[in-house]
């Protein structure tokens, strides 16, 4: 049975000069089905106003703080309140809010990483599965298709056995104090109180890990971290460099940067297996290289009928015929799209299709907290490796 309304958005966060709150509301979108109808977009009440405004909003469903909107929410008719919220606030934020419109029996979006620190993530694991609402995570790379066609050809065995795994996310933005000239986004990343213990290796290097852990399967047994602060007077890390050791085994390195001069957003994967490779690139995202030692390199291209032959997630995250690029929006909206019809199916109790299934989740922001916590302890360490965090 499908459900004969339009689900309705709020949004914590994301107000004005906000970049990824504003990707959200566009994401959200863009396969219909979703309204955004409420907010608290600031933590200065002008400010939410001033984006309710900008977004055409009711001025009744603008609010001030987001205990405000959880409060006048519930006292709507269900049908006319809020279905989700999406939490798009800086990182210390995330679990509070969470935690509380859980409770209050609304599904949620958040932005990664999910909590401040594994503790926090551990307790909201349990509101979770406590209340039953569904819980998302925006690691938004894991939406393009081609990193859906990635999974399930190492997963499905096309690899071989997995022996070794580079990772990488450089980018340039950070390489000067831009956090010294009022740059909001510079700010809050940088200063460990909204940030938390990570810089670079919470907001770009939990992208990486999480990449791949989706893609292979497998999960990081244990590492090895060199973290570095280049940038004078900065207190959280803007560069990191990191050995991995998979359960399988498995070799592997983590670069992430945010002083690397002139990358701008590369993040890039490399997978060998025992009979093949695989090679992806966020800023190039609609090809796969399928590399063979005896053959010459493929270049699987998104939209083709040959993917969508291995590939039933990817055919899902496919919206335009070959040819026709898509990227940073689409993915961002196929997690959404399988977010909301996970929900839609709840609201009309019946089961979800597995495909609508695959989005991280809190069980993924978890592992991403207990990756950043692991590689501050590995820093710290005189040891060679650190187990990874349970």
């Amino acid at each position: 049975m499908a459900l004969d309304r339009n689900l309705k958005m709020g949004m914590v966060g994301g107000g004005p000069g906000a970049f990824i709150g504003e990707v959200h509301r566009k994401a959200s979108r863009m396969d219909g089905g979703v309204q955004l109808v409420a907010g608290a977009f600031d933590i200065n009440p002008e400010k939410s106003k001033q984006q309710g405004k900008e977004l055409i909003l009711d001025p009744n469903r603008v609010y001030g703080t987001y205990k405000e909107m959880i409060e006048a929410e519930l006292r709507l008719p269900e049908g006319e309140r809020i279905d989700f919220v999406s939490i798009t606030t800086p990182n210390n934020w995330h679990f509070p809010i969470a935690r509380d419109f859980l409770e209050a029996g609304f599904n949620v979006m958040c932005e990664k990483p999910m909590t401040f620190n594994v503790e926090e993530a551990k307790e909201l694991q349990k509101i979770v599965k406590k209340t039953k609402k569904v819980f998302g995570l925006m690691h938004n790379y894991t939406g393009y298709p081609m990193v859906k066609l990635a999974r399930d050809m190492a997963r499905g065995g096309e690899l071989g056995k997995i022996r070794k795994i580079v990772v990488q996310y450089p980018q340039g933005w950070l390489s000067t104090a831009l956090e010294k000239t009022g740059s909001m986004q510079a700010s809050w990343r940088t200063d460990p109180k909204q940030s938390g213990g990570a810089g670079c290796i919470g907001d770009i290097g939990t992208h990486a890990e999480n990449l791949s852990e989706y893609i292979t399967g497998l999960k990081i047994a244990k590492l090895c971290a060199d973290l570095s602060i280049f940038v004078k007077g900065r207190k959280l890390d803007d560069d990191g460099n990191i050995l991995l050791r998979f359960n399988n085994g498995a070799s592997g390195v983590l670069h992430a940067s945010q002083i690397s001069v002139g990358e701008e957003n590369n993040l890039a994967i490399w997978i060998y297996g025992e009979q093949k490779g695989l090679e992806w690139h966020q800023e190039d995202p609609n090809y796969l290289y399928v590399k063979d030692q005896n053959a010459p390199t493929q270049v699987w291209k998104r939209g083709n009928g040959y993917v969508a032959a291995k590939s039933a997630a990817a055919v899902r995250a496919t919206r335009l015929p070959s040819g026709h690029p898509e990227a940073f929006f689409e993915a961002f909206a196929n997690i959404y799209r399988n977010f909301t019809d996970t929900i839609r199916a709840n609201l009309t109790n019946t089961k979800p299709d597995p495909l609508m299934l695959d989005f991280p989740n809190v069980n993924d922001g978890l592992r991403g907290m207990q990756f950043i916590e692991t590689v501050l302890e590995s820093t710290k360490s005189k040891e060679k490796w650190t187990e990874f965090k349970k």
